[in-house]
């Protein structure tokens, strides 16, 4: 334990390694956005992700994030949930209109309530502040190593049907009779993970493998969340399912439709 007091300071909401990680080179530089009020944070956040060869682009507020996003269409937001002006969460909101970023949102309470609001509108992750600028780094990497290239590309096309439910694996795109349904790039992840092998079981973990990454670390219960949100979409009562069935004890698998 003396180590690690050694080996990190404490900084308005996060906890800094003295040691920077080692930095990563890629061929086509990823773009990030980090949104938040504290200069402190946004200025070790930005750095973190530079070291880590992102290209990194900063904002203060709600206005100048969705102006950035815009201008600069990033690979990954990091977006505090308290804003002055648009808050995170109608930042996210608005986001979801013009952009797939991957979207990590920030937040100084840990009420699960926070959690819910931030994902509902399309957030893929979130973390509770004081965090590590290597695990926010680790989370990034983790969504960002799922695979962008879709199933049609790479000439495995498929539409799967359960019931009035039909997913495209190729177009992303998810239909319940004749209404499509709009989906995140996480929940549409998860679906398509269930409807891949419809008969089996699922761990929260396995799923956490197959969609966040297995190098993901953190709250399993966040799968609990997509899933209420796809279940909402889908008009799918949690009570009894069609789509959707929750194991206990076990996790979760595709229902009859």
């Amino acid at each position: 334990m003396q180590h690690l007091a050694r080996s990190v300071h404490r900084d308005r909401g996060l906890l800094i390694p003295l040691t920077p990680p080692p930095s990563s080179t890629t061929s086509t530089p990823l773009r990030a956005l980090v949104v938040d009020d504290e200069p402190s944070l946004v200025r070790a956040v930005a750095g973190y992700l530079e070291h880590d060869g992102f290209v990194v682009t900063t904002a203060a507020d709600g206005e100048q994030a969705l102006a950035a996003a815009r201008r600069d269409r990033p690979d990954i937001v990091v977006l505090d949930l308290m804003l002055p002006g648009i808050d995170g969460i109608e930042v996210c909101r608005q986001l979801r209109t013009f952009s797939d970023a991957y979207v990590i949102m920030l937040t100084a309470r840990s009420e699960e309530l926070d959690t819910l609001i931030g994902l509902s509108v399309g957030a893929d992750d979130y973390m509770t502040k004081p965090f590590s600028p290597r695990e926010l780094t680790a989370r990034i990497r983790s969504l960002l190593r799922r695979p962008r290239t879709t199933a049609h590309e790479a000439g495995e096309q498929q539409v799967r049907t359960i019931g009035d439910l039909s997913l495209n694996t190729g177009s992303r795109q998810v239909t319940l009779g004749q209404t499509q349904v709009e989906l995140t790039r996480t929940e549409f992840d998860l679906l398509e993970t269930l409807t891949g092998r419809p008969k089996v079981a699922y761990t929260r973990r396995q799923l956490i493998e197959r969609v966040w990454g297995p190098d993901w670390f953190g709250d399993e219960h966040l799968v609990d969340i997509h899933i209420a949100h796809i279940r909402a979409k889908l008009g799918d009562d949690a009570a009894t399912p069609r789509f959707i069935l929750t194991l206990r004890g076990v996790g979760y698998r595709m229902g009859p439709g």
